[in-house]
């Protein structure tokens, strides 16, 4: 009874994990997440999911093409004074890093002599599009969204794209000009840009990331609480010891610098609740918006992984009830159990991840002294287009299960190699070893062709170099491969270093 609900809960992670700025944020404020979409078209016949593309009643960027016109030289204006932050409920939090300013007008933007030409588009109606927002906005405040996320869904192949766009990426917004990503939905709405801030931000993602995004929706934090309460919490495979500032108790005094320690998790597979899930997701103090979207990135797989997993029928209730009262969307219960036969597509080695970071983006100082990320474009376009590409070695990838155990005496190392092998493509199952003490790892190869690439390329995944490989060809066996960790096995990784 679990499949038909998967997606429902995909969609639900990838809304609810995209989540705002450094600390946590006010629960008594809503800080809107958008997953931007429109009706899937009913007379259309190939697939279920051929998305309309948005058509504003005046001309948009995507008609602007070679002749778009050059924004009006403005003086830059960076900052303003800091807006005081207003009364907080007792269980509430607050990013206590950055004081957000109030704009009376949209934001100023640097001066260009000529606007970028519009990437083409790298989507095709085999893909529905999804762009995930999560935003600053607090009462009689402006706000910026500061996370960005698209996820790519195939849904008859059973892949997803995940690219995390860092808020500061200098682009050219239609009707506005060369300004930082985050800007783009507060000038859509102030502006009355047709579709509001949606709009002119799918209109901007199109023209610089040549990708169509089909559906939008609005989350608060407290949402995203509830549901992976709901769940039962979710176990969060950190690979990576993770250190940053956290409130002590969520009921203390944010503004208090005394409320505060650094909070340390990981490594290991570790138990979050809404709160500690939430925290992980959102902080960025000692770290970086890159680091981030990383994390972003762990906390929607392990939801979509725990989906998969677990019988959730009994919880859809509940979890329907939350996701329509915390997430504003056009997506009903109708739409979702109308994708819902592809759920049975989906594995946990469906998911490939994109970050555009270094070396895709360089660091510039704008004439008005803003720190922002330029594009490189030829990096980035090769990029966006593998990402936006149907992976054959996805596809090759799914049908191999390899079996993870955990020989070495670290609990949950075992959860830590098959999420590595996930980011990688790879199917994972995990049993028990027999024995908690092997010196090295050890890889079994119980496929009858034997190939030597397939299985090079699993030891390079996790980093075992000198482990022990045992070639045992067995048609019947039910899973294609076997590793045994060792003492020898590091469990921190880079997943951009991954191949997919």
């Amino acid at each position: 009874m679990k499949s038909p609900y998967i997606l429902l809960l995909f969609i639900s992670a990838i809304l609810l994990s995209a989540c705002g700025s450094k600390a946590q944020a006010s629960a008594a404020v809503p800080l809107p997440f958008i997953l931007i979409t429109s009706a899937p078209n009913p007379s259309a016949t190939p697939t279920p999911f051929q998305p309309a593309l948005y058509t504003p009643t005046q001309p948009s960027l995507l008609s602007y093409g070679l002749n778009t016109p050059t924004p009006q030289q403005i003086l830059p204006t960076e900052t303003a004074s800091p807006t005081p932050i207003p009364p907080i409920a007792p269980t509430a939090t607050v990013d206590v890093s950055q004081l957000f300013p109030t704009l009376a007008a949209p934001p100023i933007v640097e001066s260009v002599a000529v606007a970028p030409t519009a990437l083409p588009p790298l989507t095709d109606n085999e893909t529905i599009n999804f762009l995930l927002i999560g935003s600053d906005k607090r009462p009689g405040s402006s706000y910026r969204t500061d996370t960005l996320v698209i996820a790519i869904v195939w849904p008859k192949e059973g892949q997803v794209s995940l690219i995390s766009i860092p808020r500061d990426l200098w682009i050219y917004i239609p009707t506005v000009g060369m300004q930082r990503i985050n800007t783009a939905y507060q000038s859509g709405e102030i502006t009355g840009y047709v579709g509001g801030g949606p709009g002119l931000l799918k209109d901007t993602i199109a023209y610089n990331l040549g990708i169509r995004i089909d559906h939008t929706a609005m989350v608060e934090f407290d949402g995203f609480r509830r549901i992976v309460d709901t769940l039962g919490g979710v176990e969060v495979p950190i690979s990576c010891a993770y250190t940053d500032w956290r409130l002590i108790d969520p009921s203390y005094d944010p503004e208090n610098e005394n409320n505060w320690w650094l909070f340390t998790v990981g490594p290991g597979q570790i138990h979050m609740d809404g709160d500690l899930a939430l925290w992980y997701a959102r902080s960025r103090s000692k770290s970086n918006d890159f680091d981030r979207g990383r994390r972003q990135q762990e906390v929607i797989r392990t939801i979509f992984t725990k989906a998969l997993q677990t019988d959730t029928f009994s919880k859809i209730p509940q979890l329907y009830n939350d996701f329509s009262s915390t997430i504003i969307t056009d997506l009903g219960i109708t739409d979702l159990l109308r994708m819902s036969p592809y759920a049975l597509n989906f594995t946990n080695a469906n998911i490939r991840g994109y970050y555009i970071r270094p070396p895709y983006v360089s660091s510039w100082t704008t004439p008005g002294g803003a720190a922002v990320l330029l594009p490189n474009e030829a990096e980035l376009n090769q990029m966006l287009i593998e990402a936006t590409t149907l992976s054959t070695y996805a596809v090759q990838r799914k049908t191999i299960n390899v079996e993870v155990q955990n020989g070495a005496p670290f609990d949950t190392w075992d959860a830590l190699a098959a999420s590595r092998l996930n980011y990688a493509g790879y199917q994972t199952s995990i049993a028990t070893a027999d024995r908690r003490d092997y010196t090295s790892s050890v890889i079994v190869d119980f496929t009858p062709a034997q190939d030597p690439n397939q299985r090079q390329t699993i030891i390079s995944t996790l980093n075992l170099y000198s482990a022990n490989v045992l070639s045992l060809p067995d048609a019947n066996s039910p899973v294609q491969y076997r590793v045994i960790l060792g003492y020898d096995y590091e469990p921190c990784f880079q997943p951009q270093d991954l191949s997919h």
